[in-house]
């Protein structure tokens, strides 16, 4: 008997995509090292998929930063919550008339300092107590998980944090969910991932947005 007949194989399409995935790591690290490295840009720090991590395409997360930027306002607080690709979107943006921190389970997001607060959606109101409740302007949110319990538990923040305006980001099966837990309506705007996920991905808001 063949001993490599209880080995799992891998198809050729995952064995492909992991070359891919790896390929493109280290191309990422040489760009690092080489001159004009944005730390703050997208992909500077890699998606960990054990995290469930899947960063948004460029555009979508330039388009959700420049939404959050409009509806926080002059001088207004953003508070990206499990959403760093946005975060790290407004963060190019640095100097212009907000402010924004983000809520993260990943601690690389420290090198970020003092914006950085670690957050574990399984305890959603273990924050800082310099993190006064309805202290944000918009609440920018992608739960972890495609799971009701992760979403009830991630609005518990949300709902603490925001002064009224919220952004989620999740999969279009939460449409009741968010709704039921988070009175947000889906937006014709459809989100994209670096990364083709399989489930199909939607943004939800409780106001008037440029999202339609």
């Amino acid at each position: 008997m063949d001993d490599d007949d209880d080995i799992p194989q891998l198809s050729s399409h995952t064995l492909a995509a992991l070359q891919e995935f790896y390929l493109e790591q280290q191309q990422r690290e040489g760009m690092k090292t080489s001159q004009g490295f944005n730390q703050y840009s997208i992909g500077s720090i890699e998606e960990d998929w054990q995290l469930s991590q899947f960063w948004y395409s460029d555009e979508t997360a330039s388009c959700l930063a420049k939404e959050a930027v409009l509806a926080a306002g002059k001088g207004g607080r953003i508070a990206c919550v499990s959403a760093p690709s946005v975060y790290q979107k407004l963060k190019e943006q640095d100097g212009e008339d907000f402010s924004m921190c983000i809520l993260e389970y990943d601690r690389r997001f420290s090198v970020y300092g003092e914006e950085f607060i670690f957050y574990d959606y399984n305890h959603p109101l273990d924050l800082p107590e310099n993190l006064l409740p309805h202290s944000f302007d918009i609440v920018v949110a992608d739960p972890p998980y495609l799971s009701e319990e992760c979403l009830q538990k991630t609005a518990e923040t949300i709902k603490y944090l925001t002064k009224g305006k919220i952004l989620l980001c999740t999969g279009a099966v939460m449409e009741e969910q968010a709704a039921k837990h988070l009175g947000v309506k889906m937006c014709k705007f459809i989100p994209k991932h670096s990364r083709n996920l399989a489930n199909e991905f939607r943004c939800y808001v409780n106001y008037a947005s440029g999202l339609d």
